[in-house]
């Protein structure tokens, strides 16, 4: 019989051509055929035969016999699910069925029987996938097509892998098509996917394709209804990879997929997962239900410590458990690490400056009020949270300084005794009673500092501060901005109505001074991150469009909307309402502020959009002659107020810029008289006179802050960042290049990657000096903690370099405190636990500082160096301490290896690398994690960072003993 089938194909294709086919068709066809009849002859014997089946048993269901019809079907159906094959080859049933697939579809049409259909649709679902658009618009999606005019139940999980693999994509094809043409629920085949993707989903999350899973029920926006396929088999590995997608999600399903996998972890009883992404979702009563869900004191403790990183006002009845979460221990723990490290002996500036090593004519035995005030910031940064210290602790250091330096000083007391409140407070107390308003505005200050992060039930931090509050005027004006810095510094995140019912009234009333009003509406916004309080962000808007529009330009007002835009750290598009009022201010401070708000509002987002709008904001407007709009000639008035680019662009700017520069002499006057109006209206502005930023026109720097802010939030969005910070380097203006290196810094806090401090340190020999001035901070910034010895030579080179520049040489010193910071034992990154969680109050310190830098010699490098120390509330322990039940440090081995990012990975992978084992406490570095070397202790936290509490294992056998 097969020859005689053999023959019958051969003499159907050497039959004639039509006549009205073209030549070039014919040649077509022929080598088609040929190809065709080649491939016929490779052919095993057999593969032959099963095709010659397939056909026969289709040549069946073309017959009149009815009877032949389900018993074929069911044949064909078990050909192709028996059928095997290599990743790289089709299964033959489909291969030779194919060519019969518009001949199966034209039967599907014509029978009436719905078993039958039924049956038929099941077989043309599967061959559809060999089919495609391409095959043409008839073809497109026939495998969903014909499932969907199927059986939807759990029998399709039969035909395996592959094809609901195809299926899956076919279903998100058409529900998204659905929604872009705006298909009606009753129109549209929606619920249908639903069901049967619901089919789907179980079989992918048992077959380790938990990625796929997930991806499927993200198109058709069902993700919620996960929870219910998961089992204590896959939780894990489901949860990693949709926690591993959020910030490459756009909203609403960013939040969607922390709330599902919230559930799941909740629902598995892993309580520290549940609680991370508690915090990332900033919502009390997830916290709350967390806390719930055990009654083991033990494991709320560890809960408690995972909160106290964060700086959390969360409350809770039990003391013991509270006292974590304020951080009551906190000292206690850090003194027993750098016990243990043996870290212990005071470091002197001396110490990291190594002048000794520099060559004599570089070096300089000259003493000034400025770089002793340096030396000492340095010190207090070196000893932070020491409590012992070689410099000021001599009185008359304090006094080998000048003006608001004394205070600054007086406060670096207070870092050292960081988190220390009876200590701190105690050595404090006697410069409280000094004549000198500057000494008694340092020890104001240095007490809130001592008591940054740390919460017990009398908050001693208020009721000593409070005295030096009032707004009748009757305190000296800078002993009451120490107290409303140091309440800021040390409620920061406490959310602390005290403080709220102190510092408001100051905010809102109109006789008050601007700086104190503004110094206010900062620390409110401290104290109350990321809550959207109403009575602060009515009581700021309200005093903004109260104030005079001469105010408005004030260097001061920056920090009342900065206050504003704290208030909605991380808080989404909950910040529409504050932006609308915004627009009711009839001044161009206006566009500032929204940027301001904007980037606090999507800070740590990773958010695409944002980043775009943001880059659009920082691109040059070309000037146009012709045009008489307002808008472009603002834009002009900014472009030509910021002066030729610096460094090797300035002559082709300048020349670029010339002709546009002849026609518009009269509005380069009116803006320099403007600004210089604004400079007599400060006090100690002559120092920086030509640098200053007016507020209204500084919209383009918070935009570059801003690209750091939001892209420090997705790995790739941070490399990106990295790359337009280079670009805007090259061609922005003297505000945008100013700031580039601050964002470096930000997007870079305490992880010292070679490529951005070698970035920094060329930026740091720019011809503009304020842009040196930005880079050298950062370079401190990007090295805080770490004790990068290439970071700490490149500094001491720095100040060689900068040996007669008063102000560089300031800055220089400030960054090498802040790479020794600690001795090497603290961090300013703001992300912790395994870099899942952003801490809000961390971000909000280095961006405070980061604002204030905008404009260096107005604040840092004038009379206002105190604002540093804003810094403090970041500022954290990179450590691991291990604990025992009883809250007592106790000595494990761990290791401590590189992170490795182990998302979709089939088994059971290694979750560090290149690991060397110690015995704890331990130091990790940015990007390190640690795991317990043995089953001996159980951890009651998922990652080893911070406080970590352990339990004996009762399973544990020692194999040595």
């Amino acid at each position: 019989m097969a020859p005689a089938k053999e023959n019958d194909t051969t003499s159907a294709k050497g039959a004639p051509k039509p006549p009205l086919a073209s030549t070039s068709s014919s040649k077509d066809l022929k080598q088609k055929d040929k190809k065709d009849q080649k491939q016929e002859e490779e052919l095993s014997e057999e593969d032959a035969n099963l095709k010659l089946e397939l056909e026969m048993l289709v040549e069946r269901l073309v017959e009149p016999k009815k009877e032949l019809y389900k018993p074929s079907l069911e044949h064909l159906k078990r050909f192709i699910r028996e059928s095997t094959s290599s990743m790289t080859a089709v299964p033959k049933p489909l291969k030779f069925l194919n060519p019969l697939f518009p001949t199966l579809v034209e039967l599907y049409s014509k029978w009436s029987d719905p078993e039958l259909k039924s049956l038929l649709a099941d077989v043309l679902s599967v061959l559809g996938m060999t089919y495609s658009k391409e095959d043409g618009e008839e073809y497109d999606r026939q495998s969903l097509k014909y499932r969907l005019l199927s059986n939807i139940d759990e029998s399709i999980c039969d035909w395996g892998h592959e094809y609901l693999r195809h299926l899956a994509l076919e279903i998100g094809d058409e529900y998204s098509e659905n929604l872009e043409n705006s298909v009606s629920k009753e129109e549209s085949n929606n619920l249908l996917l639903v069901k049967l993707s619901l089919q789907i989903v179980p079989y992918f999350l048992k077959h380790n394709a938990e990625s796929e899973a997930i991806d499927l029920l993200l198109e058709i926006e069902e993700i919620e209804k996960l929870p219910q396929y998961v089992d204590k088999d896959t939780y894990s590995r489901v949860c990693l990879y949709m926690v591993s997608c959020v910030p490459l999600l756009a909203p609403p399903d960013d939040l969607a997929f922390l709330n599902t996998a919230f559930s799941i972890y909740l629902a598995n009883d892993k309580l520290p997962q549940a609680l991370a992404l508690a915090v990332r979702l900033d919502d009390d009563t997830l916290i709350q239900s967390v806390f719930d869900a055990t009654s083991d004191e033990l494991v709320q403790k560890q809960l408690g410590f995972i909160l106290a990183r964060q700086n959390s006002c969360f409350k809770v009845e039990n003391d013991a458990v509270q006292e974590c979460i304020s951080n009551v221990k906190l000292h206690q723990y850090f003194k027993y690490l750098v016990s243990e490290l043996n870290l212990l002996q005071p470091k002197v500036p001396e110490d990291i400056y190594k002048t000794h090593l520099e060559l004599s004519e570089y070096s300089s035995n000259l003493e000034s009020s400025k770089q002793n005030l340096a030396s000492s910031f340095v010190n207090a940064f070196a000893n932070a949270g020491y409590g012992s210290e070689k410099l000021v602790g001599d009185e008359k250091w304090i006094y080998k300084t000048k003006g608001e330096g004394i205070t600054s000083t007086t406060a670096s007391l207070g870092l050292v005794h960081l988190w220390d409140i009876n200590e701190g407070l105690q050595i404090l107390d006697k410069y409280i009673y000094s004549e000198q308003p500057e000494v008694k505005a340092g020890a104001v200050l240095g007490m809130g500092i001592s008591t940054s992060s740390v919460h017990d039930e009398i908050d001693p931090a208020i009721l000593l501060l409070q005295d030096y509050i009032n707004t009748e005027g009757k305190t000296d004006i800078r002993t009451m901005t120490s107290a409303i810095t140091g309440l800021g510094i040390a409620f920061a995140g406490s959310e602390n109505e005290e403080v709220l019912n102190l510092l408001l009234p100051l905010v809102s009333e109109p006789s008050v001074a601007l700086e104190v009003s503004c110094l206010a509406a900062l620390a409110l916004g401290h104290v109350y991150v990321g809550t959207c309080n109403g009575e602060i962000t009515s009581a700021i808007l309200q005093s903004l469009l109260e104030k005079e529009y001469q105010d408005l330009t004030s260097k001061w007002i920056r920090f009342m909307s900065l206050g504003l835009g704290l208030l909605y750290m991380g808080k989404y598009d909950q910040v529409e309402d504050a932006l609308e009022t915004i627009d009711a201010i009839e001044h161009p401070i206006a566009k500032t502020l929204k940027v301001l708000v904007n980037i606090c509002s999507y800070s740590g987002t990773g958010n695409v959009l944002q980043i775009q709008s943001l880059l659009q904001m920082c691109t040059p407007k070309p000037d146009d002659k012709e045009s008489t709009d307002k808008d472009e000639d603002e834009d002009e008035d900014e472009e030509e107020e910021s002066g030729p680019v610096p460094g090797s662009l300035a002559a082709a700017a300048a020349a670029a810029v010339a002709e546009t520069e002849t026609n518009s002499d009269v509005k380069i006057e009116d803006a320099a008289a403007a600004a210089t109006e604004e400079k007599k209206s400060d006090d100690n502005e002559s120092a920086s006179e030509n640098s200053s930023t007016p507020e209204d026109e500084s919209y383009q720097g918070y935009a570059v802050l801003g690209l750091a802010l939001i892209a420090m939030g997705e790995e790739i969005g941070q490399e990106m960042a990295l790359r337009h910070f280079g670009h805007l380097m090259h061609y922005g203006s003297p505000l945008i290049r100013r700031v580039v290196p601050l964002a470096l810094g930000l997007v870079s806090a305490s992880n010292a990657e070679m490529k951005v401090f070698d970035t920094l340190s060329r930026y740091s020999h720019d011809n503009d000096l304020e842009v040196a001035y930005t880079a050298i901070f950062s370079m401190g910034l990007v090295g805080a903690g770490t004790n990068n010895a290439r970071l700490a030579q490149l500094l001491r080179q720095l100040a060689s370099y900068y040996l007669n520049d008063q102000n560089a040489l300031f800055m220089v010193k400030i960054a090498q405190g802040l790479v020794h910071m600690g001795k090497g034992t603290l961090t300013l990154n703001p992300f912790n636990t395994d870099r899942k969680i952003l801490s809000k109050v961390s971000l909000a310190s280095i961006l405070t500082v980061a604002v204030t830098l905008i404009d260096p010699t107005s604040f840092i490098l004038d009379q206002h160096s105190s604002l540093l120390y804003y810094l403090v509330p970041g500022i954290k322990p990179r450590m691991l301490v291990t604990v025992d039940e009883d809250l007592q440090p106790i000595k494990v081995n761990v290791r401590v290896g590189q992170a490795v990012d182990v998302v979709g990975q089939a088994g059971k992978p290694k979750t560090i690398t290149g690991w060397v084992t110690h015995s704890t406490p331990v130091l990790l570095s940015h990007g390190e994690r640690a795991e317990l070397e043995t089953d001996e202790y159980i951890s009651l936290a998922d990652s080893l960072e911070g406080v970590v509490i352990l339990k004996k294992n009762p399973d544990f056998v020692d194999i040595d003993a």
